[in-house]
């Protein structure tokens, strides 16, 4: 979850409180925790922090994570939580206490079998009521609003919520049960709702307070708004509170998520523009046809269109229509392709003449293969309607009756060809 001046409420603040138990325990392997028992807090809790920042330092492999999307690692985060904690010493002295009525209850029990990990669990208290406290500081010195610790631990509850109701309504089928009691109607199919729960913003308030009520009957206890704890006594009997701030936590996500956009379209200097057009320009060269551009050279050498030239040849009978026009379907093309395509060639030119052997569809190759999907001077008859560019290789290869790789090979002699007459028609001039 993200909200505006927070650090401590996304995915990393697993590894910021586990990372924080752990060197707690190794700074109080150098400070005597009888010290937690002493009156004179002040002196404890430097001491720990010392003990403790030393020990954060000197965190590799968990302390490098990612602790948040704003950059923090694990170990910045956990850093910053303990120098808040020296700058609030109420938290330490409740912590004191808490440890104060364990001994006074059990003893040294840090010393005994489990005590480390109850002594651990003390520390992750303190912390997480004390990341409450500060991203609850934070968010109102970014938005100018009041928000509570308490409220803070709320916004985080209906953000858990929300990706419970979802997991739910992905797999609406093992739970059919369950999924009806938070629509309050019976679900027989794939619920709308499904697909239109995008994000925490489309959560309706009065499902988290259905799913709440539903745990009792599928979780085996009481959701966190059906509980006798007065924390969330408030949002129990205010729906439209629940629906504005799932709506916050969704806006500030939706925002969030897209916070580098802008400036990423600015970023690039000349130099980095520079080197991406180099860069194009020299994958277009590794993809194009090795040696001399054969279709340019065509045009400049070609003579003038002869004025009556022959009847064209691929100009169909009336009685093979209705084989081509199946022949057409059959590639996703219109019946009448082959007839219009054939008629709007320019036939006299030089391409066409020397062509003149080889069917329409190997002709539509070679021009696929030279020039390409898409060329100003492909006429409008020629393009398939349905993408705009030449047919692919695999419909040429249906209109001809041909395999692909029969169309392949006469498409790369007819190539050959138009290079060794272009090649004779150089020498003839030089």
């Amino acid at each position: 979850m993200r909200l505006p001046g927070t650090r401590y409420q996304e995915h990393g603040w697993e590894q910021v409180r586990k990372l924080l138990g752990h060197c707690s325990l190794q700074a109080f392997a150098r400070v005597d925790p009888a010290l937690l028992l002493e009156p004179d807090t002040a002196t404890s809790l430097s001491l720990y922090v010392e003990a403790v920042a030393r020990a954060l330092h000197g965190a590799r492999g968990r302390g490098a994570a990612a602790g948040n999307s704003y950059g923090d690692t694990v170990s910045e985060l956990a850093l910053a939580l303990v120098y808040e904690l020296q700058a609030r010493p109420g938290d330490w002295d409740a912590l004191c206490a808490a440890v104060s009525g364990e001994h006074a209850r059990l003893g040294r029990f840090w010393a005994q079998p489990g005590g480390e990990a109850l002594l651990r669990k003390k520390f992750n208290d303190l912390y997480a009521v004390l990341r409450d406290k500060v991203d609850s500081d934070n968010y109102q010195a970014a938005c100018g609003r009041p928000c509570s610790p308490n409220r803070m631990y709320a916004y985080r509850m209906l953000d858990t919520a929300c990706h419970e109701i979802a997991r739910l309504f992905e797999g609406w089928r093992e739970h059919l049960a369950q999924v009806g009691a938070i629509l309050g109607r019976e679900v027989d199919a794939m619920p709308i709702e499904a697909r239109q729960l995008r994000s925490i913003a489309d959560c309706r308030a009065e499902w988290v307070l259905r799913w709440s009520e539903s745990l009792v009957a599928f979780g085996g206890a009481p959701g966190p708004l059906h509980t006798r704890s007065k924390r969330f006594a408030s949002l129990k009997t205010s729906p439209e509170k629940i629906a504005a701030m799932l709506r916050e936590i969704g806006d500030y996500e939706q925002l969030s998520s897209n916070r580098d956009q802008d400036w990423l379209h600015d970023a690039g200097d000349a130099a980095a523009w520079l080197d991406d057009y180099l860069r194009v320009l020299g994958e277009s060269e590794a993809a194009s046809t090795p040696g001399p551009d054969l279709v340019l050279e065509m045009r400049q050498e070609e003579p003038e269109p002869i004025d009556d030239p022959e009847p064209d040849a691929d100009l169909p009978d009336e009685a093979d229509l209705p084989r081509l026009a199946a022949a057409a379907r059959s590639v996703s093309l219109p019946p009448s392709y082959l007839q219009s395509a054939a008629s709007s060639q320019a036939r006299g030119s030089w391409a066409a003449r020397e062509m003149a052997g080889d069917t329409l569809p190997v002709r539509l190759a070679v021009y696929l293969k030279l020039l390409g999907p898409v060329d100003d001077s492909y006429p409008s008859e020629w393009l398939d309607p349905a993408t705009g560019e030449l047919p692919t290789m695999q419909q040429l290869a249906g209109l001809d009756g041909i395999s692909l790789p029969t169309l392949r090979k006469r498409r790369d002699t007819a190539i050959a060809r138009l290079q060794d007459a272009a090649t004779a028609t150089r020498e003839e001039k030089g």
